[in-house]
């Protein structure tokens, strides 16, 4: 499967994907989509953090950095997907803006500030993004201000408890759901 990026200052670029079909590449109709749902609610991503789980070719976290995102943490595991990330960021020569971590999301450390906009494309129909965001909500990756993206099979429907769905969208096989935490209440005062 060919993929570019679709705007920005990478433009039209192509990267790299994973032999084998141990990953399944958003398509680039799909992250048009995404990105133009985000775009509408964010404006700008200029100084934005964002997070890449589930990577894969690093495609959707090197697309905010193309639109002007300050940095993007990408977790990996599968080596194939990790070859082809490394080398789609080394081919923007985008290093300085990447923080690779090799493993599993779910090894995931603490984070020491929550990130902007975390994207996540796990395995369908595995669950795993509904896991995984409930983790990272424990370990400071998410707070109320984040806009968390995730990409499920068309049928697939993620709830995730206290988390509020703010948009989604059906592109062919794919569903992408953008979730807000739901902040926590208020203590009157006594």
């Amino acid at each position: 499967m060919s993929l570019r990026i679709i705007s920005g200052q990478w433009r039209g670029r192509k990267l790299g994907t994973p032999e084998g079909d141990t990953t399944r590449p958003t398509s680039d109709r799909t992250r048009e989509t995404l990105f133009s749902m985000l775009v509408s609610r964010l404006g700008s991503f200029e100084g934005l953090r964002f997070a890449d789980l589930f990577a894969g070719s690093g495609a959707l976290g090197l697309e905010a950095l193309s639109r002007g995102a300050e940095s993007c943490l990408f977790a990996e595991m599968d080596p194939a997907a990790l070859r082809a990330l490394r080398a789609n960021i080394a081919h923007l020569q985008a290093q300085g803006q990447c923080d690779i971590r090799a493993g599993s999301v779910m090894a995931l450390a603490p984070a020491k500030q929550a990130y902007d906009v975390v994207l996540l494309d796990p395995p369908y129909g595995s669950g795993a993004g509904g896991v995984a965001i409930e983790k990272l909500t424990r370990l400071g990756w998410i707070d109320p201000a984040t806009w968390i993206s995730i990409e499920t099979a068309h049928n697939e429907e993620p709830k995730i408890r206290g988390f509020t769905i703010e948009a989604e969208r059906k592109v062919g096989k794919a569903r992408i759901t953008l979730l807000r935490q739901i902040p926590p209440p208020v203590a009157e005062p006594e």
